[in-house]
């Protein structure tokens, strides 16, 4: 162990190579060099940094495992150099690409001689996610008898990807996407930190503030996509013998045309809007088209996820229910995914609501019933209709006369459901589209055997989808 002028021993280096090994070399990426050296110079992810949190504590030296759960570029790597640097324990780093179990086992031995001689150790997996049943066995003993401090990074949910002893015995931390804030920052200290960007002459670079803005949009909360774009970028700047980092270096830094697309202003809403219009009129391609303008801008893929789920229900309904479904799990694979691959389930649930038939009828339905709330309509509940199970409810004549709908042919009961200033009402009109076709004439029926008189429809039902004669 070496010691600094002042007799504290130093941090012991990273081993066996992996991302963090060249951080302290002067011709590493921008990215490795400005790696955070403490957890208070961390941006973003605070509901982790708080006092007494965790991490505190894990860079304070306490002994626990963790598993650092979140998309790429937004800092578990980080978490780790901090830790390797804070703590006086020996430190080593594997990674789930190239590590098998025979590295594993001869790090954890190692861990073990050096345990014995007053040294703990805290290991690093990156990518945990990549190793097998069998390796993640070979550290389910030493994290049990903290042989080491196990720090473990994945990009994937852990409980699909770890098995589960592992992870019982472990912290789960989620870390997730930073903000255009906390990227503008990372932005702002890479200019202006000594270990940041200078050019063969000893000048800093300068940022404009539309270079500034799409290099946020384009890293999408990824921390090291941002920083790369940006050294890249004054690369591209110094070539042309400038310091002043524009636009068009961005362009041709990120090799792609920068995107019409202003996040926070009138296109984020135009954009948005001539996706979900396209979607209803039912064309395809014009839909997928949006998408790619909002995913190369750097658009959250969660914002559009929920868009596309409000597009099922609002313009879509029972004309195709199935879609709302389909949404709902891309949705849900945004979150597990993240992007890239989101995109592929973003386009799944676009393509899936633009070519299914379209109804309103739901949605119509709903926003009448809310007027007439709000106009106060909607008396008392029908007396049968009360909930009778409570003590004094029979007195009061509640659930009296009730039918039970079960007993009736059709599974249909004659009775009144309504208030009685509302009996009139007729809230659902469906249509004749997709499958609601067939629930119209189902619908007609059941206000029939309800003794209701059926709505008018928006057209009459030419579907040959299922009988029309029985409700069942």
């Amino acid at each position: 162990m070496s010691y600094d002028l002042f007799g504290t021993p130093d941090p012991a280096p990273p081993t066996r190579g992996g991302s963090l090994s060249d951080a302290t070399n002067p011709q590493a990426p921008l990215a490795v060099r400005l790696r955070p050296r403490t957890l208070d110079e961390i941006v973003g992810q605070q509901h982790l940094l708080a006092p007494g949190s965790p991490l505190r504590r894990l860079a304070d030296g306490q002994p626990m495992s963790v598993f650092l759960w979140g998309p790429p570029g937004v800092g578990k790597t980080t978490i780790a150099s901090v830790v390797s640097q804070a703590t006086q324990r020996r430190f080593v780093e594997l990674s789930a690409v190239t590590a098998g179990v025979k590295e594993v086992r001869a790090e954890l031995e190692e861990a073990r001689r050096e345990l014995a001689r007053g040294q703990a150790t805290v290991l690093f997996v990156d990518e945990v996610h990549r190793f097998s049943k069998a390796q993640q066995d070979v550290l389910l003993p030493a994290v049990e008898n903290r042989l080491v401090t196990l720090i473990a990074a994945t990009t994937e949910n852990p409980s699909f990807s770890v098995i589960s002893p592992l992870l019982s015995r472990s912290l789960l931390l989620r870390l997730v996407p930073l903000t255009d804030e906390d990227l503008g920052g990372l932005l702002d200290r890479a200019l202006t930190d000594d270990r940041g960007l200078i050019n063969a002459d000893g000048q800093r670079f300068t940022l404009d503030a539309q270079a500034r803005d799409l290099i946020v949009r384009l890293a999408g909360g990824d921390a090291r996509r941002a920083l790369t774009y940006l050294e890249e970028s004054a690369a591209a700047a110094e070539s042309l013998g400038a310091t002043a980092i524009d636009q068009a270096a961005v362009e041709s830094s990120a090799d792609r045309a920068a995107v019409r697309y202003d996040k926070d202003g009138d296109q984020h809403y135009d954009v948005i809007s001539a996706f979900i219009k396209s979607i209803r009129g039912s064309d395809v391609d014009a839909a997928l088209h949006y998408l790619a303008r909002m995913l190369e801008a750097g658009e959250d893929p969660r914002f559009i996820a929920r868009r596309l789920m409000i597009s099922a229900s609002e313009d879509i309904g029972m004309a195709a229910s199935g879609v709302l479904q389909t949404c709902v799990a891309a949705a849900q694979a945004v979150q597990l995914l993240g992007m890239p691959e989101a995109r592929l389930t973003l386009a799944h649930a676009t393509v899936a609501a633009a070519t299914a038939p379209k109804s309103n009828a739901a949605y119509l339905a709903i926003t009448d019933a809310v007027a007439d709330v709000r106009r106060g309509k909607g008396g008392l509940v029908p007396a049968h209709l009360r909930d009778a199970h409570y003590s004094g409810a029979q007195a009061l004549g509640h659930g009296e006369g009730y039918k039970y709908a079960h007993d009736y042919p059709h599974g249909v009961a004659q009775q009144t459901y309504l208030p009685d200033d509302l009996t009139d009402a007729r809230y659902y009109r469906p249509t004749d589209h997709g499958q609601e076709a067939a629930i119209a004439d189902r619908v007609a029926v059941l206000r029939r055997l309800l003794g209701r008189e059926p709505s008018a429809r928006v057209a009459p039902s030419k579907s040959t989808e299922g009988p029309t004669h029985d409700p069942r």
